[in-house]
């Protein structure tokens, strides 16, 4: 028996990342830009999100329709 123990989770991820630093650089006055953009890796990857679940939600809509 093994006595490693192993955590597999992420802690931040590169949409994450990416918004932190923009917030950070927005907040110091590094960059002049509208908080959209300053905000835009989340919404991009919420909308990712979004398609991929619109996709399989079809996928499972048309899968039941075929099999009647």
């Amino acid at each position: 028996m093994s006595d490693k123990t192993t955590n597999n989770y992420k802690l931040m991820g590169f949409f994450e990342l990416l918004t932190l630093i923009f917030v950070v650089a927005k907040i110091t006055g590094y960059i002049s830009w509208s908080w959209w953009w300053v905000f835009a890796p989340v919404i991009v990857h919420f909308a990712i999100g979004l398609v991929l679940l619109g996709i399989v939600i079809i996928v499972a809509i048309i899968k039941v329709w075929a099999d009647r």
